[in-house]
C-alpha cells in the first residue's frame, strides 16, 4: 500500500535551523520521493518501507533534542504527483 506522509519538525529552541536540516538531511537518505516546501517535507512511498524508515530517524531526533514537536499526517495513496485542478 502506498502512502504520503507530510511532516513538519518543529524543535522548541532558538536555534531551530540545525536540527531541521540535520533531520531533512535524514528524509534525502531514505531514497523515497521526498519534496521540500518552506513550511513541511512530504515523503512518499510503500507503507511498511516508510514507516520502517522513519521511526527511527524520528526516535534519534527526539533523543537529540531536548524539545521538539513533529507534525506528521499520513495519507493513504501516492498524492505526490497531485496538481490543482482549480
Amino acid at each position: 500500500m502506498k502512502i504520503s506522509v507530510e511532516l513538519t519538525l518543529t524543535p522548541l529552541k532558538s536555534d531551530y535551523v540545525v536540527p531541521i536540516k540535520h533531520f531533512i538531511k535524514g528524509l534525502r537518505k531514505t531514497g523515497f520521493k521526498v519534496i521540500e516546501t518552506p513550511l513541511s517535507t512530504q515523503i512518499y512511498g510503500d507503507y511498511e518501507s516508510v514507516m520502517a524508515s522513519l521511526l527511527p530517524l524520528v526516535k534519534t531526533t527526539f533523543e537529540d533534542e531536548e524539545a521538539v514537536m513533529l507534525h506528521l499526517k499520513l495519507v493513504k495513496g501516492d498524492r505526490s504527483a497531485y496538481e490543482p485542478d482549480f
